[in-house]
């Protein structure tokens, strides 16, 4: 089954890490990475870019609605994710408790509703 790991975290916080900081969590999540690679389990995954690059788009009333920017100010933003392809939700919640996303933030784990 097919799960989504939504990783959510302070952006502000990240965006103002240090370059020492920054450069610890890149090698964890290449290797987190490559763990599920070699697990068989990874489907894809991305870093998202911040909140303030999101344009948001609504229809209300009938008409198209455009907002640069996020949608609603929160303490956690959705920074990337994962997705990954498992037995079980127990395999998905393990992989999600690995992801160094989940040390400093927090990690989703969402089934695919298959079409």
């Amino acid at each position: 089954m097919k799960y989504m790991l939504l990783i959510y975290g302070n952006e502000a916080d990240m965006l103002a890490a240090t370059k020492e900081r920054a450069g610890q969590m890149m090698p964890a999540y290449g290797a987190y990475t490559e763990a599920m690679t070699k697990a068989g389990v990874y489907v894809g995954g991305n870093r998202l870019q911040p909140t303030t690059s999101a344009t948001t788009v609504r229809i209300a009333d009938g008409k198209t609605k455009v907002l640069n920017g996020p949608y609603a100010e929160t303490k956690e933003q959705l920074g990337g994710y994962y997705m990954i392809d498992v037995p079980d939700l127990d395999a998905a919640m393990s992989w999600a408790a690995r992801c160094p996303g989940a040390s400093h933030g927090t990690v989703e784990v969402r089934p695919i509703w298959t079409m």
